[in-house]
């Protein structure tokens, strides 16, 4: 496998420019006072973010990627997203290595 230039310039642009508005986000909201509701506005971002990732898969793809989809609904209700993203993963990986 080889690597173009070109390729590895966009990634690392893509890369820069999350970067970027994650840290400006931050310094940004850190410089604000948010209303309640605001905050409330802000805490249902990921999950819903989340949820437009995984629907596509859930309704596109195998058993086993539905019920991983199902697996990180769930987990989004408790937990971060990056661990609910993890138990999705975790998910598929256990039902395909069964033969699901």
């Amino acid at each position: 496998m080889t690597l173009e230039p070109s390729t590895l310039a966009a990634i690392l642009a893509m890369m820069l420019a999350t970067v970027f508005t994650r840290l400006f986000g931050a310094f940004l909201i850190g410089r604000m006072s948010l209303s309640t509701r605001t905050e409330k506005a802000l805490k249902t971002v990921p999950p819903a973010v989340l949820m437009a990732l995984v629907a596509p898969t859930a309704l596109a793809t195998g058993i086993a990627e539905s019920v991983a989809c199902g697996v990180t609904a769930l987990a989004a209700l408790r937990l971060p997203f990056l661990p609910a993203a993890g138990a999705g993963v975790l998910t598929v990986a256990g039902l395909r290595a069964v033969g699901l």
